[in-house]
Order: C-alpha cells, then structure tokens, then sequence
C-alpha cells in the first residue's frame, strides 16, 4: 500500500485527508484549533505531506522517524511541527485499522477497560451554553453561575469537572480582554482580591457537587512560581483532584519548586511536545499526571511513547482534548489501552455546531462516560459538509518524498 495524496484542510479544525493507492483513507488532525497558530499548522501539514507521499501507511515507525529527522526541524521543533506530525501519524493509524477491519485500540494492544470515565472541561464558560452564544467564549464571573455550572454537568452524569477560577478579572468589564490579557495582573504578588474570588468560585463548585465530585483546576499557565503555591493553599480545604499548569512547563525545575510546597497533585502537557519534552517531568517525578495532547505531540505513535514512559514513573496520563472530532476519536482509542489513564477530557466547546458537525458520526459520552466503537480504524471521519467548507490544499506531488 502506498499513500497516493494528502487533502490538508482549514476550517475550525486543521484536519487531513490521507489517501491510498488501494482506495483506503484516512483522517488525522494537528491540535492547533484553538490559539493562533492555525496557519502555521495547516501550511505545515502541507510541508510534510509531501515527505510521505509514496510511502506505506503501515510504516508509522519509519515515518515518524523520518519526519522527525529529515526535516531539520522535526528535532525539537516546537508545536506546529509535532502538530503536522500527529496529524499525519493518525492518518496512518486510521488507514491501518481500516485495511485490517480493526480498530485502533485493538492494534495498540487492546481495551484495558470498559467505559472511559469523563469530566466536564472548562466550566468557567459554563455547561452548554457555549451553544447559545454563537460560538463566543462568555465567562462566568459570580461563584453564583460557577455554582449553576456544576449543577448542569452533574445533572448530565458527570462526576469531575475541570475550571479555571482566574480567568475572569476583578469586575465584568474584563471580559471582553480576558482571553488577551488573563495573566498581566497575576505574576509576581498575587492580589488578594483576585485570590478570593478565585477561591469563592471553587467554593461555589464544591457546594454545588458535594462530597463525591471531583474537581480538577485550570489554570492555563498564567501564574508565575509563588502565586501558584499561593492559591494552591487557599485551594486545598476544597479537596482538589488536581491543579493543571499552574505556570508555564517550560522549565520542570519550577513544577519542583511548587510541588514542594504545595499538597495538590500536579499536572501538565498541553504545552508539551514529544517524549523528550516529559522527560524531565518524569525523572524529577515532579508532576503527578501527564497530560499530552495527541494532536500537539506528534499523535498516536508518540503519545503511546509518552504513556509507557510515564507508567514507568506511576504517573497517570489524562490526554488533553481540545479539538475536533478527529482529535477526540484518537485519543479515545488510546485511552481505551494504556493502564495508567486516569479521565477523558470533554471540552464545553464539543457542544458547539463546529464540533457537532464537523464529524461523520455522533459519538458523545453518556451519563458522563465515553463508550468505544468497533467501528475500523479512529472510528470517525469528516463530514461531508466539512470537507466541502474547509479551506484545502491537495498534496499529491510523488517528487517531494525524496525517492523513498
């Protein structure tokens, strides 16, 4: 089997299209949906299309390591490069179930449990309601509406919610700059002011859920060192789950610093790339749960790499999900494997119409639980109408796979 072309599209997701010489296709996508870097990925995707035209899909091994030698950036070369990576790997694995009649869990080496245990994600911007709002992200600002959030994810099931308490402002006129400006007012000494209403608002969550519901905390990376250990401690009374990327993963050494002060369970991913961007996360044992996106850190090959690496370390994997159906679907089949996952991400956004019809198949969780498909390969695909108004590219070009 050969892959023949590539249809590298544009739209709220930055998805591919792989095709085959035996009729076969496949569907990958490179986690940069949200942010702004979505040219760079699409334009990457393109890059590195031309590279594996002519290859076997079945050479997932070969191809990410051609890929990640014989580009020159490919070696530690930051997120939009991972990211055409993953969307490529998940192209092949999608083929491979495909041409096999299998599903992609059975070739990672089979389901290890039932149903995969979700939380609700970003309840800052409420629970559904991202419908109403034309797509637009609205933040929440009274521990009132952080209350009513809980309760309508907890009346769908769900058992563990994900929120970010900081990223509303002091007063209402801060929403329209909070996704610009969250963290310039939340570096060094952290404003009491802004700690309380943070802490009002997990208070409100924690009344709202009771005893038994778990509650993880966002926090985007837009604390520095000593504000994170500062608002770890208001937090503990509210028996936290975890505290996800309280500052920038940049440098390890700080998760260590915090840790060290702190009686919250850490964790980070999102912003990392690769085996060897964990690496010293494990080796220093210095977060408790690993959190690679499969789109962002070079897809199923890799992000399989990275959960191995962290069982060795009892470090539990919660693949962070947050993009389109593509992204959802193979991180599904992955979860459904590895033994140390430890919760599905469901993001608020997934009930937008961009998530809803940008796949073939209806595949949502049910009383806050995600149940696998047999369906071969990831178990979804583009719709139609998305591949009909995304923006595309065709690679097609057999000169560009260097004679291999």
């Amino acid at each position: 089997m050969k892959i023949t072309s590539v249809e590298c599209y544009k739209g709220p997701f930055i998805t591919v299209k792989m095709n085959t010489d035996e009729g076969i296709s496949g569907f990958g996508e490179a986690g940069l949906s949200y942010g702004c870097c979505q040219t760079a990925a699409w334009g990457n995707c393109q890059d590195f299309a031309k590279l594996v035209i002519g290859m076997d899909p079945f050479d997932t091994e070969r191809i990410y390591e051609h890929l990640h030698r014989h580009t020159f950036w490919g070696m530690n070369g930051g997120v939009t490069v991972s990211a055409a990576m993953a969307a490529l790997d998940i192209a092949c694995w999608d083929i491979k179930g495909k041409a096999l009649g299998l599903p992609v869990y059975k070739l990672l080496g089979g389901k290890t449990r039932g149903a995969m245990r979700t939380y609700a994600s970003q309840l800052q911007t409420g629970w559904k309601t991202l419908v109403t709002r034309e797509d637009k992200a609205v933040l929440l600002y009274d521990p009132e509406d952080y209350y009513d959030a809980v309760k309508d994810a907890v009346a769908d099931g769900y058992d563990a919610v994900k929120i970010d308490p900081c990223f509303a402002g002091l007063i209402p006129e801060d929403f329209a700059t909070a996704y610009l400006h969250r963290g310039d007012n939340l570096k060094g000494v952290y404003p009491a002011a802004l700690r309380n209403i943070a802490v009002e608002r997990i208070a409100a969550a924690r009344e709202a859920g009771g005893d038994k519901l778990d509650i993880i905390i966002e926090i985007h990376g837009t604390l520095d060192a000593n504000t994170s250990v500062d608002l770890a401690n208001a937090l503990e009374p509210y028996r936290i789950l975890y505290y996800e990327e309280p500052t920038m993963p940049s440098n390890p050494k700080v998760f260590n610093h915090i840790k060290n002060r702190i009686n919250i369970p850490l964790a980070t991913g999102e912003r990392c790339y690769t085996r060897w961007g964990f690496r010293q996360f494990f080796e220093d044992r210095s977060i408790d749960i690993a959190q690679p996106d499969l789109c962002n850190t070079g897809g199923i090959t890799e992000g399989k790499k990275i959960a191995d690496m962290a069982y060795v370390y009892d470090i539990g994997v919660q693949f962070h999900s947050c993009g389109g159906p593509i992204a959802t679907a193979a991180a599904l089949q992955l979860e459904a494997v590895v033994p140390n996952f430890v919760m599905h991400e469901f993001h608020n956004g997934n009930f937008q119409s961009k998530f809803r019809k940008g796949g073939k198949y209806e595949w949502m969780p049910v009383n806050g639980q995600f149940h696998m498909c047999d369906r071969p390969g990831i178990g979804q695909e583009m719709s139609e109408e998305a591949m009909a108004t995304y923006e595309k590219v065709v690679i097609s070009d057999e000169r560009a796979s260097l004679g291999l």
